[in-house]
């Protein structure tokens, strides 16, 4: 199965596939609006902003899996539009490690590895996906989005 095989439900409940963005570059992240490291949205609504008319999008994927989530997903999309300007796409609370974890993180940690193997240590995790759907890179929590820009700037 590859990510565009994938099924994710938007913050409004809306279930779609993943081939929506074939073509596209895509950083998925795992987000908390309660993370000390939430600040990285102005960094990642930045970069959507920046690169979305070549192609670029960016994924949020709130997950409680830390505790420092709201208590849906409609709570947490609101917050991250009104606190930090997000327009980029987020989506329902998921599951992100163990038995339970979304098929897409699944795949995420199957095919990268962090400093805990494939497990992700913390919120803010962000995975780089090129036009094909090859999953190219992994960043850690603590990597600011805009550390990495010439990364993505290299797959549009």
């Amino acid at each position: 199965m590859g990510i565009y095989d994938i099924s994710v439900t938007a913050e409004n409940g809306e279930s779609y596939q993943l081939d929506r963005y074939k073509g596209k570059t895509m950083l998925i992240v795992n987000t908390a609006t309660k993370c000390g490291l939430a600040t990285q949205f102005d960094e990642l609504q930045a970069l959507y902003e920046k690169y979305s008319e070549q192609d670029f999008v960016v994924l949020g994927f709130p997950s409680n899996q830390f505790k420092q989530e709201v208590s849906s997903a409609n709570e947490a999309a609101e917050a991250c539009r009104l606190t930090y300007g997000v327009s980029f796409p987020m989506h329902d609370i998921v599951t992100i490690n163990g038995k339970g974890a979304h098929p897409l993180f699944k795949l995420l940690t199957e095919e990268t590895k962090g400093i805990l193997g494939s497990a992700i240590k913390w919120n803010f995790t962000k995975f780089l996906v090129d036009k094909n759907g090859t999953i190219v890179k992994r960043f850690g929590p603590k990597d600011r989005p805009a550390s990495f820009e010439k990364e993505i700037e290299a797959y549009l």
